[in-house]
């Protein structure tokens, strides 16, 4: 890695440096998803869950740019390509056969969450090997994802 003015050590950086881009690519993989529930969703609900969803992508959008600048100052190579987030993402992939808008919510929620438990982990790691201010990140993030979650399943069926 490239010596940076960053007081962390090496090793620490190193460290966080994987776990952001473990989560860069991640969140690539999930702003594709959300695109793609964007574009083929269906239904009753069409126009503001079409809408909502671009919003939720513009969201995942803000914070991918926030996880490649940080692993960038803390010396290490953001890794944002489409064949680095297909080999390194841990989100489940998106089903071909998704016909109505109750699956998308359903597949989207699922991600949403399973992404945000990541990052709720990630954190707990940054701050364990010393990391405040990558730690700090997967915080805010977090924050972002619940919201997210929160506004996309409140178009979930009500349960029984």
């Amino acid at each position: 890695m490239p010596v940076t003015r960053n007081s962390l050590e090496e090793s620490i950086c190193r460290q966080s440096v994987e776990l952001l881009n473990t989560h860069l690519a991640a969140s690539i993989d999930l702003k594709g998803q959300v695109k793609h529930a964007h574009w083929n969703i269906e239904g009753p609900a069409f126009f503001g869950l079409h809408t909502l969803l671009d919003l939720v992508a513009s969201v995942v959008d803000a914070f991918t740019d926030q996880l490649a600048e940080r692993v960038r100052v803390l010396g290490g190579a953001a890794e944002g390509t489409i064949q680095s987030a297909t080999s390194r993402s841990f989100l489940l992939p998106y089903p071909k056969q998704v016909d109505d808008e109750a699956k998308h919510v359903f597949v989207i929620c699922g991600a949403l969450a399973t992404f945000g438990e990541s990052v709720r982990g990630a954190a707990a790691r940054a701050a364990q090997i010393g990391d405040a201010g990558t730690a700090d990140l997967f915080v805010e993030i977090l924050r972002n994802i619940d919201q997210q979650l929160w506004l996309v399943g409140s178009h979930s069926p009500p349960k029984a």
